[in-house]
């Protein structure tokens, strides 16, 4: 080896290694998403997670990694039931050995941000909220699973109360933070009393888009909604709207435990279609007349994807949606917002968009959704945690 070639390799700094944290795997969602780009992005590194119960459908997504898991793993039954051991949860992160490690970056909407870090270590927490049944959406969670009152609520807004404590004092661990939206960086100030950056999530514009096939356009006859069943995305309320619109249709896909309350509040034209392939999804936003969400959400990807596909949005206007949809009113809008998360209010909405969907276009709602295609994220993404890395004065 020449002298030259011999300093070149003293200058170059050692291997990094790299451990990327999520909450869990068992399903495949915006946060899995995001967690996929990030372990694109740093291909060398190490996957984390308190459970790992991902089909195998969907782990290829993931380069073919499986997550190095926790304790939680190995309880019986902990594949159907590991939300139920919530309480355990801080304990189960904390456990995870990241010591060897150098970059630790979290994908965090509960409790991996608290993984036990180091001072030498740089620890950078793409932050989709602060623990949403510790904080904000707390009365809403007991009051929707009957735990409001009684012996049974005292005691679980007791394990919340640590639960909240915990995620402020771990806050600390975090080298930085970003945030999926305005909304929730203001929720970690308000919560952590942190700054954070925002970096909007990836969405996959390539594969949602209109179709390309020719022939006639889609009918749009029938209104659409999709998501988990679960309290806080309100698929009672939709289907309750549309219970007092006989003459418009709504398809829902999706399942989970309010299943039975969304299919209650239904009439005859409402259909369930349960959890549909991400294909099937796309034909059904391509067909919509519009898409339909009612929670107040972080950021919400599928209206994104909805617009992505051309397809207009009609939404509860409180949370990330309102950086996501240009409503009426707006140049070039691409949905419109309902002010209370009432089937009233809903059901108004889309009797305002029946009347004024011709001001609406497919075109506009197709470049508004490019503004948050993939590798604008990945590019934002490891520009930010570079220039973290180097201002903690952990390399180059």
């Amino acid at each position: 080896m020449s002298a030259q070639a011999a300093g070149a390799t003293q200058r170059m700094p050692p291997a990094r290694r790299v451990a990327v944290v999520h909450d869990w795997l068992d399903t495949w969602g915006g946060g899995e998403n995001v967690l996929a780009e990030i372990l694109h992005a740093y291909p060398q590194a190490d996957l984390h997670a308190l459970v790992d119960f991902l089909p195998e459908g969907s782990r290829a997504d993931l380069g073919g990694r499986r997550a190095r898991t926790t304790f939680l793993q190995h309880i019986p039954g902990a594949r159907k039931y590991f939300r139920r051991l919530l309480p355990v949860f801080p304990r189960a992160i904390e456990s995870l050995d990241l010591a060897g490690y150098d970059l630790v970056l979290s994908s965090s909407h509960a409790v991996a941000k608290g993984v036990r870090t180091s001072t030498h270590q740089v620890h950078v927490c793409y932050c989709h909220t602060p623990m949403r049944y510790a904080w904000d959406l707390r009365a809403q969670y007991l009051g929707q699973t009957n735990l409001a009152h009684g012996l049974r609520g005292a005691l679980v807004n007791r394990a919340l109360d640590r639960l909240r404590d915990w995620d402020r004092a771990t806050s600390s661990r975090v080298t930085a933070f970003i945030a999926n939206s305005a909304f929730v960086r203001e929720r970690i100030a308000r919560c952590y009393d942190r700054e954070a950056v925002v970096i909007p999530p990836p969405v996959d514009t390539d594969f949602f888009a209109p179709a390309k096939a020719p022939g006639a356009p889609p009918a749009r006859d029938y209104y659409f909604a999709a998501s988990r069943l679960v309290p806080y995305k309100r698929l009672d309320l939709i289907a309750g709207a549309f219970a007092t619109l006989p003459q418009a249709r709504l398809v829902i896909a999706g399942a989970g435990p309010e299943e039975a309350r969304a299919r209650a509040a239904a009439r005859s034209n409402v259909e369930f279609v349960g959890h549909v392939s991400r294909e099937r999804m796309r034909d059904l936003l391509r067909g919509a007349r519009a898409f339909v969400f009612a929670a107040e959400e972080d950021f919400g990807i599928l209206p994104v994807e909805a617009q992505a596909c051309g397809t207009p949005v009609i939404a509860y206007g409180r949370g990330g949606v309102k950086e996501t949809v240009r409503p009426l009113g707006q140049i070039r809008p691409t949905g419109l917002f309902f002010a209370e998360q009432t089937a009233a209010s809903l059901a108004a909405a889309v009797m305002r968009f029946e009347n004024e969907r011709s001001r609406i276009d497919a075109a506009h709602c197709r470049i508004q959704a490019l503004r948050f295609a993939s590798g604008r994220f990945t590019a934002a993404y490891t520009d930010f945690v570079e220039r973290t890395w180097r201002a903690a004065g952990a390399g180059p």
